[in-house]
């Protein structure tokens, strides 16, 4: 019999130590370190015991090595694959997290059945017919796509050998077990062992694996931080479910951007991609309305027009509230002092609660400019012309700072039929043939003057 060892890892880091304390020294959470017994012997690869005497990898010259770039798998899912940097790289494992309900696992059942190459969607959390129930509301046809109810990775492993996968969904990474480790499903040492005989796995064999990550209340992806650091790429998957969009993020990628935005919109037949998502994130009203501004921002090497609501109303109690959804509140109060001290608005007697709309996050400094129109139509009640919008940074001493990428901007607002775009003066336009008017400002009270006379 094997001998055990038993360990004590914090569930909510990941830290290990060599007996019980009330409160983990690495994350500081109390109550989070537990028990958790180890097996000792010596594990064996992912790979059946004649198979174990492999090539052992030796050092190569960095001359010799190729730099040829490898073919990605196309997923046949623009948005995904611009996430993605372009597709899935053979051999890669991907993690994917998101709020339950989300929509996790009907977007890669989505992907495994419009693909062409043969796929193993296994499932920890659901039986084949219910899967099969979501299948036939999604693409009923498909003669690539297998389905695989198991949580043991070694039964796992031996269904892989048998159907030669070119593609492994693993639904989910906390549902696995391993025989190698003694603890519960779900704990730090089995995520991690489950983890690494996937990646063991991807890497000699060339076949990318896809895991879903369940994630916490504070919204971090459940497991070990390691977790995180061991995979290839680390994607978020998130929205309101009260919205139909969502939106997916990359958090981390090896082989590509991490700025690149990919938008879904939640149908009964599964997730439709948004190609242009400056359609939907705008409200299409007949009137104008005060305290609404349109900014163009750019989300990886997509220029994106957003909308912008603010309500400025006088404070009931002696604090004035600062609300923003979507927008760091941190920056919103440094704008509105920009606006009470260049600007002369007396906005610290007022509560200011500002949106972004469509349930999106944005972090584009190009963004300060729309939000501070939005505040000022809302604080004097008067709506901005139609066919308006902004792209510009604001400074600290109240100046129009110039922002990236403009042209680009300026072409996003052309197409949708706006008229007059607001830039900084030291941005260089290069654009000569172009129906939108842009107005080159240098400070916030040119703005003011501009808009509201």
């Amino acid at each position: 019999m094997a001998k055990t060892k038993t360990t004590f890892f914090c569930q909510n880091c990941g830290a290990q130590y060599a007996k019980w304390i009330g409160q983990c020294t690495s994350c500081k959470q109390w109550n989070t370190v537990v028990e958790e017994v180890v097996q000792k012997d010596e594990k064996p690869s992912w790979k059946t015991a004649q198979n174990r005497h492999q090539k052992i990898a030796k050092p190569l010259p960095i001359q010799k090595i190729s730099n040829e770039s490898e073919t990605r798998i196309n997923l046949l899912d623009q948005e995904f694959n611009r996430v993605l940097g372009g597709g899935l790289v053979p051999g890669s494992l991907t993690l994917l997290g998101g709020e339950p309900g989300i929509g996790k696992s009907t977007l890669l059942l989505q992907i495994a059945l419009k693909l062409s190459i043969k796929t193993l969607y296994v499932s920890g959390e659901e039986s084949a017919r219910q899967i099969k129930m979501r299948a036939d509301r999604i693409e009923p046809n498909s003669e690539h796509c297998y389905i695989l109810t198991e949580t043991k990775t070694q039964n796992i492993f031996q269904q892989i050998a048998t159907v030669e996968p070119n593609l492994v969904v693993i639904d989910s990474i906390q549902t696995l077990h391993s025989d190698y480790i003694e603890s519960a499903a779900g704990s730090i040492s089995q995520i991690r062992e489950c983890t690494a005989e996937l990646i063991k796995f991807a890497k000699e064999s060339n076949t990318p694996v896809i895991l879903v990550g369940h994630i916490t209340k504070d919204g971090t992806i459940a497991g070990p931080k390691i977790l995180e650091h061991m995979v290839d790429t680390v994607l978020q998957f998130e929205g309101d479910r009260n919205y139909v969009y969502r939106i997916l993020r990359a958090l981390k990628n090896r082989f590509g951007s991490t700025a690149e935005l990919g938008i879904y919109e939640m149908q009964g037949n599964g997730l439709r991609e948004v190609n242009n998502p400056s359609e939907v994130l705008l409200s299409k009203n007949d009137e104008d309305l005060s305290g609404t501004a349109i900014a163009a921002t750019v989300e990886g090497m997509r220029p994106l027009l957003i909308e912008i609501q603010a309500l400025v109303s006088t404070a009931v109690y002696g604090t004035p509230q600062r609300s923003a959804t979507g927008f760091n509140a941190k920056r919103l109060n440094m704008l509105l002092a920009v606006l009470e001290k260049r600007a002369g608005f007396k906005l610290a007697a007022k509560d200011v609660f500002l949106n972004i709309t469509g349930g999106i996050s944005v972090d584009d400094p190009a963004i300060d400019l729309a939000v501070m129109a939005a505040i000022l139509s809302s604080n004097a009640d008067i709506p901005i012309a139609s066919g308006v919008c902004f792209a510009a940074e604001v400074g600290l001493a109240g100046e129009i700072r110039p922002v990236q990428r403009i042209d680009q901007r300026v072409l996003e607002a052309e197409k949708l039929g706006f008229s007059t775009i607001y830039v900084s003066k030291s941005n260089k336009i290069g654009l000569k043939n172009t129906k939108v008017e842009v107005k080159l400002v240098s400070k916030i009270e040119d703005v003011v003057s501009e808009l509201f006379g």
